[in-house]
């Protein structure tokens, strides 16, 4: 105490400035430490997933499969049930950057949705409920108002990191709070629910690459902000939700639809989409910009029961935004049109029918030449929207 007492004020300011410093280091040090905990490596490796044995559903073994998930008409035991009965959907911003792949996550999902975010690279939002067990996402990334459409469907936890804030049509962050969406901002939880790994790939990437969180951590979050089954007023999240209707896959044939290639962007083949039919699983193995897309969590390639394109007129948000990058979808009767043209794919076949959306609240329900609502066969749906126009071949 004498010591510091004895010292001018410049040498005072000038040992708090040092102690700050050397604070910061031990912190960061600290935190790079832990970080390398919570994500199961060491830091020189990097290469083992955050969360060993997150494969997605898996029920109990011995269990037999009785119940229906309500978001994929996927068949589960009751301890899965008694497990999803006490949360709501969840829904993750995940991205698709050519930097950003394998992902973690996808193959775990309900129901996935991919649209160009910006430039021609897509973007997912994978929609979580029935898995089971706890489940890696990543690499977040931030919010698109069309996004917010679908979610909507599912009054879902929504986890994304920042969103697009120019104000005018685009601007998600606004719509957020506007449409009262179950906010799982990163910006406004942080660490240890989100956390960054720059080596997760066992190479460097950029910043916004690196954020990655958990199925379990971020529905501990909606619980704690009273997003549970149940909002704070005792409203379940599915008093209003209307389900798909699903069947049994129909008997493995010969199909007709059985090599389909999805473009976004003519100009953007990297996020080029070619789906594979598959007779043994009854399902389609994708290839992303001409390799198989693989989830880091599990290693095996993403591969839905069901693949939907859904076709909707694509436009500039002209908000004044830097290069005029912020998209618009018409995803619904107040956004431009109540439906659309779609082809679903399934059992190796293709159905061209339409989809249907009144405004941002209602169900996206999809129909065939007859009108007729079309089933889906149990399992992910992937669904893909397009602008109006693209050529999708099979």
């Amino acid at each position: 105490m004498n010591f510091f007492a004895n010292l001018s004020t410049t040498q005072k300011g000038l040992l708090v400035a040092i102690m700050a410093v050397v604070i910061y280091v031990v912190s960061t040090s600290l935190t790079y430490s832990l970080v390398s905990k919570v994500s199961g490596k060491s830091a020189s490796t990097g290469l083992t997933a955050s969360t060993p044995g997150t494969s997605g559903a898996q029920d109990e073994p011995d269990e037999p499969r009785t119940e229906a998930c309500p978001l994929d008409g996927e068949m589960h035991t009751k301890t899965a049930k008694q497990a999803w009965e006490k949360r709501r959907p969840l829904a993750v911003m995940i991205e698709n950057h050519v930097d950003a792949r394998p992902q973690s996550g996808l193959s775990a999902a309900d129901v996935v949705y991919e649209a160009v975010a910006e430039g021609g690279i897509t973007r997912f939002m994978a929609v979580f409920l029935c898995t089971y067990p706890d489940v890696q996402v990543g690499p977040v990334r931030s919010a698109r108002t069309y996004f917010l459409d679908w979610v909507s469907e599912y009054d879902a936890l929504y986890a994304h990191v920042g969103g697009a804030n120019q104000p005018g049509p685009a601007d998600a962050l606004s719509q957020i709070n506007l449409y009262d969406v179950k906010d799982l901002n990163q910006f406004s939880i942080g660490f240890p629910t989100f956390w960054r790994d720059y080596e997760r790939l066992g190479r460097q990437v950029a910043t916004e690459h690196t954020m990655y969180s958990t199925t379990q951590k971020l529905w501990a979050v909606g619980e704690k902000r009273t997003w549970g089954s149940a909002d704070a007023k005792g409203v379940k999240w599915d008093k209003a939700f209307v389900a798909w209707k699903f069947k049994d896959p129909a008997p493995a044939g010969a199909g007709q639809a059985t090599k389909i290639t999805v473009p976004f962007w003519n100009n953007q083949t990297q996020y080029t989409v070619e789906w594979n039919y598959d007779s043994t699983c009854n399902c389609y193995k994708r290839k992303n910009g001409g390799e198989d897309h693989i989830d880091m969590n599990n290693k095996k390639q993403i591969q839905p029961k069901n693949v939907v394109v859904q076709f909707m007129a694509e436009s500039h948000a002209n908000d004044g935004y830097e290069g005029n990058v912020h998209l618009l979808y018409a995803t619904n009767g107040k956004k431009g049109a109540p439906s659309g043209q779609a082809l679903i794919f399934q059992d190796g076949k293709v159905i061209k029918g339409t989809w249907k959306k009144a405004d941002r609240l209602a169900r996206t329900k999809f129909y065939d030449a007859s009108n007729q609502e079309i089933s889906f066969n149990k399992g992910q749906v992937f669904i893909q929207t397009v602008p109006t126009g693209n050529t999708v071949t099979y």
